[in-house]
């Protein structure tokens, strides 16, 4: 991986409040309709932002300084708070939610799903996986990118986490539960009030949640049963010991489960789709790319023995994070009196860390906007700048796993597709728990290796 740059210079951190909130609603609406519209206005009033969400204040920090001081000192912040309450609805107390005292014991359970010695079986059903969607593709024929990622990385998660004992409309079945709740999640987030109108949303969601819920449940049961070790991530879960020799229940399997799912569907996804997006509308980055699958690939599938030598296409995947972070906006809950940016902040306060902006900061990277993959083999990334994954005891611990699989992806289809999106004008981003694109209709059509045409890769803002 290219070694990041030395951090530039940062002004020291400003205490700001967002103007132009609703009376009762506060800044509800926009963040509801316009979210990174309303993000990006908040840098000029500080790098600590004081937002009304309805009755509730957060404050949405972008400093690099204290978006790390935020993720480390967990004696300070944690995850709890109504924001949490409302995840771990869905999700349960895994990984991703639970609160830091749990972390430590937690992240033991986990680790060993993501084990370097399971990264090649792993690698090997992400192509397979690649391979049977695109074998559907036809030339001409229109496709929502957005939805096709979505159907790939859950697939990958499926199998990488249930190798055994799920059907293929039992994967469906979960696919599209969890796609109502990744819509839904956001909403209640923002708006916690809007579970308790009655409404066809609301009716839905539910009827997801449950769908959800039994799915898992179906699986475990199925896995514990069966009493047979089929080298998946489950399986692995359910041979976990503490160190009093107890193993995890069925609850605590079921939470960890989602938070693998959610990590291994929705976040790889966003990457996926974006980076698409991203070199559909640039195509000197994607005449760049091109030449170098061509070169490596020769027209043969992509494989994990090939990452080393796609240093520009993981360069891709990079940028994509940078522009358009998955975990966008990361939430924290005060448990002692602090103070940020020099504002005193009560035990109880929301602090919400927003990389899309950290991301996008003009002091440390040159264009902020501009969609440059280059920018990572010329040294222009600050050193502690970059943080889709967080960072400290709480990065994430499949980094790995989703880093490569957005890599092979791109590879396995820019290789062989050009995709040309449908309506001209940028997608419009969807506020759901990560950041995803939207729908994105793009037409096929195939391409012959070695037909790159080279130009600059530095092209217009995305």
């Amino acid at each position: 991986m290219t070694r990041p740059a030395d951090p530039s210079p940062v002004s020291p951190p400003r205490y700001g409040c967002a103007p132009g909130g609703w009376p009762l609603l506060g800044h509800l609406p926009r963040l509801v309709f316009r979210p990174l519209a309303f993000l990006d206005s908040l840098p000029g009033h500080g790098d600590v932002v004081r937002v009304r969400m309805g009755t509730r204040l957060v404050h949405v920090v972008s400093h690099p300084e204290l978006v790390r001081r935020v993720f480390t000192d967990r004696r300070s912040f944690d995850r709890s708070g109504v924001l949490y309450e409302k995840v771990r609805a869905l999700l349960g107390n895994g990984l991703a939610t639970c609160p830091n005292a749990e972390h430590r014991d937690q992240r033991r359970v986990l680790q060993p799903a993501f084990h370097p010695s399971l990264m090649d079986r792993y690698a090997a059903v992400m192509t397979a996986e690649t391979q049977a969607l695109t074998a559907r593709w036809r030339p001409g024929a229109v496709v929502d990118v957005t939805e096709e990622a979505f159907r790939l990385t859950t697939a990958v998660a499926v199998r990488t986490l249930f190798s055994a004992g799920i059907t293929p409309r039992a994967a469906e079945e979960l696919r599209e539960a969890l796609e109502v709740l990744l819509r839904g999640l956001y909403t209640r987030v923002v708006a916690p009030a809007v579970d308790r109108v009655p409404s066809p949303a609301r009716r839905r969601y539910r009827r997801a949640l449950a769908r959800w819920r039994t799915g898992v449940a179906a699986i475990v049961a199925a896995y514990r049963a069966a009493g047979v070790d089929h080298g998946d991530a489950l399986s692995l879960l359910l041979a976990f010991r503490d160190e009093r020799g107890r193993a995890l229940s069925d609850a605590e399997l079921g939470d960890q489960v989602a938070t693998l799912v959610l990590a291994g569907a929705e976040t790889t996804s966003s990457v996926v789709a974006w980076a698409l997006r991203l070199l559909a509308d640039h195509p000197g980055a994607a005449a760049r790319l091109h030449a170098e699958l061509d070169a490596v690939l020769a027209g043969g599938p992509v494989t994990r023995a090939d990452l080393p030598r796609l240093p520009y296409t993981a360069d891709v995947v990079r940028e994509a994070l940078r522009l358009y972070p998955p975990a966008w906006a990361i939430t924290r809950t005060t448990t002692r009196g602090t103070e940020l940016a020099g504002m005193p902040l009560p035990p109880g306060s929301i602090v919400i860390c927003c990389l899309y902006l950290l991301h996008r900061r003009r002091e440390l990277f040159p264009e902020p906007d501009l969609f440059d993959p280059g920018r990572w083999a010329a040294g222009e990334v600050p050193r502690d700048a970059w943080l889709p994954f967080g960072v400290g005891a709480g990065k994430c611990v499949g980094d790995a796993f989703g880093t490569a699989e957005a890599t092979l992806a791109i590879a396995a289809i820019a290789s062989r597709w050009h995709l040309t999106p449908v309506a001209p004008r940028p997608p419009r981003p969807v506020p759901r728990l990560v950041l995803s694109p939207g729908p994105q209709p793009m037409r096929l059509a195939e391409r012959t290796p070695g037909a790159a045409r080279s130009s600059n890769c530095k092209e217009q803002k995305p």
